[in-house]
């Protein structure tokens, strides 16, 4: 066996050069072909083709060899375009600026800005077919529609100027499908920011071209003043009167006042698991499907009874589906236009689309009464769409979370829980974007570390001086050198505001001006009676359970916690009980 030959530290340390050098010549190469003007046009973007002009990031892409695209791990992953690492290198340099914190208005935002309707923005839409088209044809057909697609965002924007969007086909077919097999859609938004979650050209699609009903759900409502909720909802019902409006909250827990970060009032007590109550907004929700659907077509009776607490049938349970339709009374309505058969086998088929992380698989937990789809903090959790029988005559269509293309800053696509925090290469721009709206330092209640040397109060912070000061707090330290660990500092804070425990919640035009007028609006008042009524079911369920044969000692612990959450509740929005405010 021949002796080996030594590899001394000089070697090593040359060896690694070589591959930095290498690794640099490639990225300075893939840089160079982004134009200034964004005009990409020509290069590839779609999987399995040359990605010259544009670079795809595969959010969680796994090492697969599987011949089958069926069985492909990989084939419903998030797919994203990639920043450049001079782009990148651009956002640090600014992100040692000093912050200044903008206007209360600075907060308001018009859909019309965010994704330019009538423009090359707008949502794909599928090819036409018929029966007679094969399979092979029709995904070929996608294939290249898709990339056309693709390519004209590409020759109008540049990835300076779009926000991060969907760019893998197989998750817009699941799109395609819901939006085809559902007679009534729901687009669920998160109540902190629903500009970005509701895309104009997808409910311009649903009810003029496949000329079907659209329910918005403007989810967590818990995490807003109601007055910010109410003008929502006046904002949406005036530039889109087609829709009907429900508030959701998709199922609530006993606060929990334990914990490090108690030391700031504004620093909102994040979930714990523990006792489930009913959800809010199931009722309002049957009432406008009901409005929406023919009685002679669908029996809601049993979904009705459901929401009443009444029990249909003891043996009846909410199953994924496996391809067998339960039996149902009712009749089959006759094909429309697009050949799509209403209420097929006496069956409301209901879809749920929207953007990934704004609660789309709990809210159906929360209609359901019990877990029956996984949940996730993790954008891109649901890969495909899932149906669930609500009742024998009502089924639930999950749909994966799909991100539109638009115009909007990627830090605040970060902030949103659109993009996977883990996955985030910049996380301190995106905490100068949240300090310079919000008071993050007297959030978190942080010192300048310059105030003592100085003796100056009222001094202005940089993003990574907040990072530096909040690790501190925290005590993250790096493993070598024991320094402050500034990364995982500010993706702390980002999961922080991802959770909802810091709020950044934007407004509708004109709502600053207003504030006071949408406070005192009658129909405040009537949320908030609908929130004390929940909390006094708590307190109801919390008596029940003292009584029963469960380890007192939990909980009469359970019980003090709960009491003294519901005490403390903000009277201004008491559904801030069911995010363990």
């Amino acid at each position: 066996m021949p002796r080996k030959v030594a590899f001394s530290v000089k070697q090593k340390k040359k060896q690694l050069q070589e591959r930095r050098q290498r690794k640099q010549a490639r990225s300075n190469a893939d840089s160079d072909t982004d134009s200034d003007n964004g005009d990409v046009h020509g290069g590839s973007v779609s999987e399995g083709t040359a990605e010259s002009a544009i670079s795809v990031n595969k959010i969680n892409q796994q090492p697969s060899n599987v011949p089958d695209r069926r069985l492909d791990p990989n084939r419903f992953r998030l797919h994203f375009f990639k920043m450049s690492d001079k782009e990148l290198e651009k956002k640090r340099e600014e992100c040692g600026k000093l912050i200044t914190i903008l206007p209360e208005d600075a907060l308001e935002t018009d859909i019309d800005d965010i994704y330019k309707p009538g423009t090359v923005l707008d949502l794909p839409k599928r090819p036409a077919w018929t029966s007679a088209t094969s399979k092979d044809a029709l995904e070929k057909s996608e294939d290249e529609y898709f990339q056309s697609y693709l390519d004209n965002i590409f020759a109008v924007y540049g990835p300076k100027e779009l926000s991060f969007f969907e760019m893998n086909l197989e998750t817009w077919r699941q799109l395609w499908r819901v939006t085809e097999m559902s007679d009534i859609m729901l687009l669920v938004t998160d109540i902190r920011h629903p500009a970005l979650h509701f895309s104009p050209a997808l409910y311009d699609h649903v009810t003029r071209d496949l000329n079907k009903p659209m329910i918005l759900i403007l989810n967590k409502v818990d995490l807003a003043p109601l007055g910010l909720v109410v003008a929502w909802k006046d904002y949406f019902q005036k530039h889109f009167p087609k829709l009907h409006i429900v508030f959701f909250t998709s199922y609530a827990e006993a606060a929990s006042h334990q914990g490090s970060l108690q030391q700031s009032k504004c620093l909102i007590k994040g979930h714990k698991k523990g006792r489930q109550i009913k959800s809010v907004g199931s009722r309002e929700l049957l009432e406008a499907c009901e409005s929406l659907v023919d009685g002679t077509a669908v029996d809601l009776s049993s979904w009705r009874s459901k929401v009443e607490g009444q029990e249909v049938d003891k043996d009846e349970d909410a199953d994924v589906d496996t391809g067998e339709v339960p039996a149902s009374p009712g009749k089959t309505s006759p094909a429309d236009d697009n050949g799509h058969v209403r209420f097929r086998d006496g069956v409301l088929t209901i879809g749920c689309v929207g953007y990934p992380n704004v609660g789309k698989s709990s809210l159906i937990n929360g209609l359901v009464g019990k877990k029956v789809v996984s949940v996730s903090k993790t954008p891109g959790h649901t890969k495909h769409f899932q149906t669930i029988f609500l009742t024998p005559t009502v089924k639930l269509c999950d749909c994966p979370g799909l991100v539109f293309p638009s115009l909007i800053e990627k830090p605040l696509q970060v902030l949103a829980g659109i993009f996977p925090v883990a996955h985030v290469r910049d996380p301190y721009s995106c905490i100068a974007f949240l300090a310079s709206r919000i008071d993050l330092t007297l959030i978190l209640k942080l010192t300048h570390p310059k105030t003592n040397r100085l003796n100056v109060k009222d001094l202005k912070w940089t993003a990574y001086d907040i990072c530096i000061e909040w690790a501190v707090k925290c005590g993250y330290n790096t493993a070598r050198g024991a320094r402050p660990d500034i990364y995982r500092a500010a993706n702390h804070i980002l999961r922080m505001t991802v959770e909802g425990r810091l709020r950044l919640n934007f407004t509708p035009p004109g709502y600053t001006e207003s504030k006071e007028t949408w406070r005192n609006h009658p129909e405040v008042t009537v949320l908030l009676r609908r929130g004390q009524s929940v909390l006094r079911g708590y307190r109801r369920e919390i008596d029940t359970t003292l009584s029963s044969d469960t380890d007192e000692e939990e909980v009469l612990s359970s019980s003090a916690s709960a009491n003294q959450s519901i005490e403390e509740t903000d009277v201004s929005n008491p559904f801030s009980m069911l995010s363990g405010d």
